[in-house]
């Protein structure tokens, strides 16, 4: 399978080559209807040659192609949705800079995996239309600036004048688009990691290396920090305590429901977020679905359920009320809006949340079907007795994700530990027969 949780990612010119693209852009050019498809891309050194590749590839098989340059992940998604169109993001989102990816984008949704299929079987041979008929390449250079604008709309209401609030944008696709708007906002803005050099995208800095924010953020104000293509958010409070993914969603959900916002009274998020987060909503009468991680999955169960809240405690959050896909900008606008509304504190907001202790390992294996073998599922379910834990194959990375979580730390870093083992062994004795 090409397709994976988010896309297609891989090493560059390793598993992720120009060839592959150019294929990709043809197959996409013949799959889907329409004459315009937008591509974005964050700002690793690669997007370029790989942005080169899928824009020919489209132009190929007759499509009018727009580029966006450097610019989220949620802002490709929003722009196809508006426009009514396919847009095509280049990015590895919160991967190291050796890293990218092609994610696809239709009307504001990534794609189904049924459609992902098609394009895979159809990518030869490449079928190239007649030279009357090749598509063009344009650039799009204001799609940053009007993906803002449509941005400040969904908040119109909203000044931050007085705010004092740290950013970390990874040296990322937001380097540009977060700063933008929160100065529009008026607030007074500290701006960090926002130099990309091609390399250094999520490298020591952004979400999941949320110690540099902390390290340079002034104490008593908050912060927050996207990854590397900006459709995650991981907040600071003004003590320096993270603020992840399930605690933002009990904060956004409390004042949801409150507005009218949440008609359903359901929240939907994966098999990873906290218990503590599912008791905090039960106890203000909303119901928590869970899904299999990826975010596309949280989205198909919102529509479903006519959520209109959803998202992964990585702090890849959906109001779909206001986008279609996660976008780190929107989530960080809805914190600060409820700061400002409720005039509490970040860390008075999220300690009401309750969080157990979790334990995540991540075990490299050169076969990622380990995590369902069945000595493999004995061992979770002889360790599984007071205690949730989730073990499966990453959608991204060649490694099996084992998480833990309890009241008693210790415990279940042992029980982690344990069951880290076990898919070890597995794994070198599938590699050696």
């Amino acid at each position: 399978m090409l397709f994976g949780t988010d896309g297609i990612r891989g090493v560059v010119n390793e598993d992720l080559t120009p060839e592959l693209a150019f294929k990709v852009g043809n197959a996409l050019g013949r799959v889907f209807p329409g004459e315009t498809v937008l591509i974005g891309r964050d700002t690793r050194a690669s997007g370029e040659e790989l942005e080169a590749a899928l824009a020919s590839g489209l132009a190929s098989a007759g499509k009018e192609v727009l580029l966006c340059g450097v610019i989220p992940t949620p802002a490709v998604a929003l722009l196809s949705s508006r426009m009514k169109t396919v847009g095509v993001v280049i990015s590895a989102s919160h991967n190291p800079p050796k890293y990218n990816g092609i994610k696809v984008i239709k009307n504001g949704f990534k794609l189904p995996e049924d459609e992902e299929r098609r394009i895979e079987e159809i990518l030869d041979p490449v079928k190239y239309v007649d030279y009357r008929s090749v598509g063009r390449i344009k650039r799009f250079d204001k799609a940053f600036e009007v993906y803002v604008g449509e941005i400040l709309q969904m908040f119109p209401d909203l000044d931050l004048k007085g705010f004092e609030i740290a950013v970390d944008v990874a040296n990322g696709a937001s380097y540009r688009t977060t700063p933008l708007a929160l100065e529009k906002l008026r607030a007074k803005v500290q701006v960090f990691a926002n130099s990309p050099d091609g390399f250094n995208i999520n490298d020591g800095c952004g979400s999941t290396n949320i110690d540099f924010l902390r390290s340079v953020k002034r104490e008593g104000i908050v912060g927050f920090a996207h990854d590397g293509d900006a459709d995650r958010v991981i907040f600071l409070d003004e003590t320096g305590e993270e603020v992840h993914g399930d605690k933002m969603m009990g904060i956004a959900a409390e004042k949801m429901l409150d507005e009218g916002r949440l008609p359903s009274k359901k929240v939907v998020a994966t098999i990873l977020s906290n218990l503590g987060l599912e008791e905090f909503l039960r106890e203000l009468g909303i119901e928590l679905i869970r899904t299999k991680v990826g975010d596309k999955y949280v989205v198909e169960e919102m529509l479903k359920n006519g959520s209109n809240l959803g998202g992964e405690r990585s702090g890849h959050i959906i109001f779909l009320d206001k986008s279609t896909t996660g976008d780190g900008l929107i989530t960080a606008l809805e914190i600060l809006r409820i700061l400002k509304k409720t005039g509490s504190t970040l860390k008075e907001l999220h300690e009401r949340i309750p969080d157990y202790p979790q334990v995540m390992v991540n075990v490299e294996v050169r076969d990622k079907s380990v995590a369902k073998d069945e000595r493999v599922l004995k061992a979770v379910e002889r360790e599984g007795e007071g205690v949730r834990i989730v073990v499966r194959p990453s959608g991204t990375e060649p490694v099996v994700r084992i998480m833990v979580e309890g009241k008693d730390p210790e415990d279940i870093e042992e029980r982690a530990r344990r069951i880290a083992e076990v898919v070890k062994e597995v794994d070198s004795e599938r590699s050696s027969g």
